[in-house]
């Protein structure tokens, strides 16, 4: 269990805090590796598509982002999507029926080792699980090391595929649900 921290599934109107976090985490000096999106980028976005992107991660059955909160303080967050399968993702890989994407993660560096993720991580691919997926899969930056081992310690194994992003070459990690 985390320190001192809930672990919720964001609410409709967290619009503004989710925009916040997003933020944030577009700061964290990994950024530029771990993210597709720059700040420059997400601060362009007008108030409507951080209000209907918050609406689908609260109720659809396809997305869903989870919090780390202490207090009113957000200070981590994962988004777990269900793709259709056969569509096409950011990649240009299939998707594959059963497996779910974990995307967006990122914990405040001052909250890191404190077993935040893995509740984070675990809350998604319950979420995931009861939804019919089998698999929780992400992609990490090949120069990510710190990524990589704490995707390790969660029990995420690398499958050996590769894919070449607008950050470099991406590496397939899984894990069973």
């Amino acid at each position: 269990m985390p320190e001192s921290a809930d672990i919720r599934r964001v609410h409709a109107t967290d619009a503004r805090r989710a925009r916040s976090i997003r933020l944030e985490a577009l700061d964290d000096p990994a950024a530029d590796i771990a993210f597709l999106e720059t700040r420059e980028h997400a601060e362009l976005h007008p108030d409507d598509f951080w209000q209907e992107r918050t609406v689908g991660a609260a109720l659809s059955d396809a997305a869903a982002q989870f919090i780390a909160e202490e207090g009113r303080d957000w200070v981590a967050t994962v988004t777990v999507l269900l793709p259709e399968p056969g569509s096409v993702d950011y990649f240009g890989r299939v998707h594959l029926e059963g497996r779910a994407l974990l995307v967006s993660v990122y914990v405040r560096p001052s909250r890191r080792g404190r077993g935040i993720l893995e509740a984070l991580i675990d809350a998604g691919a319950d979420w995931a699980s009861a939804r019919g997926a089998r698999e929780l899969a992400l992609d990490v930056h090949q120069d990510n090391a710190r990524a990589q081992r704490a995707y390790t310690r969660l029990g995420f194994l690398a499958t050996g595929s590769t894919s070449l992003g607008p950050n470099g070459v991406e590496l397939e990690m899984l894990r069973a649900l």
